[in-house]
């Protein structure tokens, strides 16, 4: 999950998974999503909506912002923009 060394949402997750030493099918039951789904949002082939990047972080007692930073920087690095997001809490 890093883009030109930058973490991916997807490389956030896996290494929240590895550090909690979970399997791809624990953690994908914990999320709501199948084991293949959780597979490609961590290698980067499956983007994840804001919505439910912030649901996840709440889920998981994470920073919704950063959750949420992540998944965004991921859609405008994807839709080809060389920009760097910023996001903060209202």
């Amino acid at each position: 999950g890093l883009i030109g060394g930058r973490l991916t949402f997807g490389g956030h997750l896996s290494a929240i998974r590895k550090g909690e030493e979970m399997t791809l099918d624990v953690f994908a039951k914990q999320l709501g999503v199948s084991r293949q789904h959780l597979c490609d949002i961590e290698k980067g082939r499956r983007a994840v909506s804001l919505e439910r990047a912030a649901k996840w972080a709440r889920l998981l007692g994470y920073s919704e912002t950063l959750f949420v930073r992540l998944a965004l920087q991921d859609m405008v690095e994807q839709a080809g923009l060389n920009m760097k997001v910023s996001i903060e809490a209202a």
